[in-house]
């Protein structure tokens, strides 16, 4: 009876370094992508989010309608690039409250939203599963036109 067990103990020698290190992989690989993902949707979120609140101060500052518009796409295209926003999945949207013939008016609040698709990492262009796994997001802003603005 003794040796047997001793036989056993000893064929049990080693392999808990073997389990910990298949047992921790197989965990940390999912982690891993997880964070990943997860820094992926957090850094788009976070442009997405920038943009709209730039946007909607630019419209808000300028000194006119015409103004306006060109600020207003001159300041999405930056922040764009500096947040790796892919144009053919952002959608910009610019609206005044109250709502008049023109956007901005005097007094008006102005809200921005921007809408974005983030592609999760790892994901085949194969069958279309690159769009399919994609996680939407979208950030809108509100900024107050002064009361005094004169644009037209």
């Amino acid at each position: 009876m003794r040796t047997r067990i001793a036989r056993v103990i000893r064929e049990e020698r080693g392999s808990a370094s073997l389990e910990f290190l298949t047992v921790g992989l197989l965990m940390l690989v999912p982690l891993i992508y997880v964070v990943v993902a997860l820094g992926q949707i957090q850094h788009q979120a976070l442009g997405a989010e920038a943009a709209a609140r730039h946007v909607a101060r630019a419209i808000s500052l300028s000194t006119d309608a015409a103004s306006a518009r060109s600020s207003a796409s001159d300041v999405l295209s930056a922040v764009m690039r500096e947040y790796d926003l892919d144009a053919s999945t952002t959608a910009l949207s610019i609206s005044c409250v109250p709502a008049s013939g023109s956007c901005p008016t005097a007094g008006a609040t102005v809200r921005v939203s921007v809408a974005t698709r983030v592609s999760l990492p790892l994901s085949p262009p194969v069958l279309g599963l690159d769009q399919i796994a994609t996680v939407p997001v979208e950030a809108s802003a509100v900024q107050r036109v002064s009361r005094f603005w004169s644009g037209g």
